[in-house]
């Protein structure tokens, strides 16, 4: 028998995720998809865009073979961009905030990314807030590019092209609700503009951290003061200007304490090591299944593996030395 070869790259294998049915999380009347972004080879979402970006830099003439990709990024967009740098031969400097996990910051120093890591308790405008120290160093860098991730076109176009038609496709053409987190947004700006053309009454919903603007924003189009939450890469201090809000329907607000709770649920539950992010996601999706009057098909994600989180959300004396609960009812 011939043998068959693979000829392609990990970078092949960024996208196409499956699609999980809950079965035993409470979903009310509804049936809850979980999207495993998880399954990505960097382990999230952020691959899409990593992978979208740098190839629409490459076709612009941003890039040449050795040139210097500089992010401000929560982890996630760090770890797909230096996949692909790796791959693709670009040098990588990522400032990331003080508080994401070590796990990440192990993982991106491991693919060969030069790490910056900044203040967490500072807001946008301030020197030593991320994006506006990645955008500096970027400037003094020679041949670099910013890819800065909260403006870029084709952050959104990923999802638009990729994230989209396959939850369209896997959901069989029956989709009555997503929900999304947003952190640049261009996970619900891609999504929205495909459904607006495939299945304009399909609702997207958001869920948002205690702490960030985005929530009160969809709700009565103000942005108060932010706080700040143990949750990471979803939720702003500001409104990013790729992310599209216009067609969000409803918003909910997740404490750290219900986000954490639920990503440990996930894993009794359905056995699916998930990130922080996701447990936002998940417990935003619960209750909007459980409130929902009519049975509903409603998709949400899993934005990233559990495993960059086990010295944190998934550490009892982690959670205990910040007063939360190792367990609660979600």
């Amino acid at each position: 028998m011939e043998e068959t070869r693979n000829t392609g790259t990990v970078l092949d294998l960024i996208g196409n995720t499956p699609l999980l049915k809950a079965r035993k999380l409470d979903a009310g009347r509804c049936e809850l998809f979980l999207k495993l972004e998880c399954q990505n080879p960097g382990g999230s979402i952020k691959d899409r865009i990593a992978l979208s970006m740098i190839t629409a830099a490459e076709k612009e003439g941003k890039l040449r073979p050795g040139s210097t990709l500089v992010e401000a990024t929560a982890g996630n967009t760090g770890l797909g961009l230096a996949l692909v740098a790796a791959q693709k031969g670009y040098n990588l400097t990522l400032v990331i905030p003080d508080k994401m996990s070590r796990e990440k910051i192990s993982h991106l120093r491991a693919l060969g990314a030069r790490i910056v890591v900044t203040r967490s308790d500072v807001e946008k405008g301030h020197p030593e807030y991320y994006q506006e120290m990645a955008e500096r160093i970027a400037g003094e860098t020679p041949d670099s590019f910013y890819i800065n991730q909260f403006a870029n076109p084709a952050n959104p176009d990923a999802h638009e092209k990729t994230t989209g038609p396959e939850i369209w496709e896997q959901m069989d053409h029956k989709v009555d609700a997503i929900v999304c987190g947003v952190g640049s947004g261009g996970t619900m700006t891609g999504l929205s503009r495909y459904f607006s053309r495939v299945s304009p009454a399909a609702e997207f919903v958001l869920a948002d951290p205690a702490g960030s603007v985005l929530a009160g924003y969809v709700r009565d189009g103000t942005t108060g003061k932010a706080g700040s939450w143990l949750v990471e890469g979803i939720g702003e201090d500001f409104i990013p200007p790729i992310a599209d809000l216009s067609r969000v329907a409803g918003a909910y607000t997740v404490t750290d304490a219900e986000s954490f709770a639920a990503a440990r649920e996930l894993l009794r539950a359905e056995g699916v090591l998930a990130g922080s992010s996701s447990g936002t996601l998940l417990a935003a999706a619960l209750r909007y299944c459980r409130e929902s009057k009519t049975p509903k098909r409603v998709v949400t994600f899993v934005c990233d593996t559990g495993n960059k989180y086990l010295s944190k959300m998934y550490d009892d004396d982690w959670l205990a030395g910040r007063g939360l609960p190792r367990e609660t009812v979600i």
